[in-house]
């Protein structure tokens, strides 16, 4: 992990004095960061700080009142958004389970957004790239509704790597995997943010994949109270100010 950035780095991401208000509350109060090329980063806080409305609110996909959301494409040039270049996996993804639709079908999709691939046949041969790439390949027709809840999020993976990204981000992604569901995509997703370059961005609740595959960490509860890496930041003296007496929730083997 490199928790060393150098003076001159330019960001892929900042976030300037972000507030959010949603029926009258206030769920986010000034909110600053800045995420770095090549960086695996992690949100964390208890249930109800903001750390999704934060991701909404970065994506464009709710309003704020007051703050500025800036990317960087690679010159360091400031854009409205990086379009395509950015991957999302939200924490939930709802859809009918009889919908007669194919991982293949459904990894496809992303591909429609653009003409790069020139062909059906090199179509079909990044698609069956990116499911090899996340263990999928011997379920490429199977309907997305039999899928486990691990294999639904490895599809969502594969979705996003059919395409260039510069930046991946995962609103709580692993909601409802297993523990070992949960290791296993962090694993991947480690081995594919050093294979596709990626800079990622995520919430999670899960501290011992945090401990173990962040580079930075964000303690958020409306405002950010923390940050830093991973061995700065979870300590037990800081979890305990940040989730008080339900720490033990939120660390399936932390030791403290």
């Amino acid at each position: 992990m490199n928790n060393t950035i150098p003076a001159i780095a330019k960001t892929i991401l900042t976030v300037n004095n972000l507030s959010v208000i949603c029926d009258n509350n206030l769920v986010l109060d000034s909110v600053s960061l800045e995420i770095y090329p090549g960086t695996h980063n992690a949100i964390i806080g208890p249930n109800g700080a903001g750390k999704s409305t934060l991701i909404k609110a970065i994506l464009g996909l709710i309003p704020y009142q007051s703050g500025q959301v800036s990317y960087f494409d690679e010159q360091g040039r400031r854009k409205k958004h990086l379009g395509s270049a950015i991957g999302y996996i939200p924490q939930k993804f709802p859809f009918e389970v009889t919908f007669p639709c194919t991982i293949t079908e459904l990894v496809g999709l992303s591909l429609n957004k653009g003409k790069w691939w020139q062909s059906s046949r090199k179509k079909r041969h990044i698609i069956q790239q990116a499911l090899e790439q996340v263990n999928l390949k011997n379920q490429a027709e199977q309907k997305i509704g039999t899928l486990s809840g691990g294999q639904l999020k490895r599809l969502l993976l594969a979705y996003c790597l059919v395409i260039p990204r510069r930046l991946l981000i995962l609103d709580e992604a692993l909601a409802g995997v297993d523990i070992k569901g949960e290791a296993e995509f962090a694993n991947l997703l480690s081995q594919l943010k050093q294979e596709q370059g990626w800079t990622i961005l995520e919430v999670s609740h899960n501290l011992d994949i945090v401990k173990q595959y962040c580079d930075f960490v964000f303690c958020l509860n409306r405002q950010i109270l923390d940050r830093g890496s991973p061995s700065e930041i979870l300590t037990s003296e800081n979890l305990q100010q940040i989730y008080g007496s339900v720490v033990n929730a939120y660390c399936h083997h932390h030791e403290h």
